[in-house]
């Protein structure tokens, strides 16, 4: 195949799943379901960012007490039940974690 040809083609398939929702908003009403789902997106995805980048330490998955990551996670999901508070989560996680950085110098 022409490689112009490939990377035409490519370029349609990334962009038009990007800008059909936006030439569509307004005209097409979405099912009260799927917007209820859709809004779990943003939650499903930074959980699965952090999970990887938490568990997983030099290319296996860690959960020893050595991975400070996964202690300061569990220490933050700690105080986002207890608090519920973003702000307070964000500060517990990263004061536990930089206070075992420090403990373990």
């Amino acid at each position: 195949m022409n490689d112009w040809l490939l990377i035409a083609l490519m370029a349609v398939v990334t962009f038009v799943p990007r800008y059909l929702p936006f030439a569509l908003a307004g005209r097409v009403k979405l099912p009260a379901t799927l917007e209820r789902g859709l809004d779990f997106v943003p939650v499903a995805v930074l959980t699965a960012i952090i999970a990887q980048t938490t568990l997983i330490r030099g290319g296996e998955f860690d959960l020893t007490m050595g991975n400070l990551h996964a202690i300061a996670a569990a220490a933050a999901f700690v105080a986002a039940l207890v608090t519920r508070h973003l702000f307070l989560t964000i500060a517990v996680g990263l004061l536990v974690f930089g206070g075992l950085k420090l403990l373990t110098l």
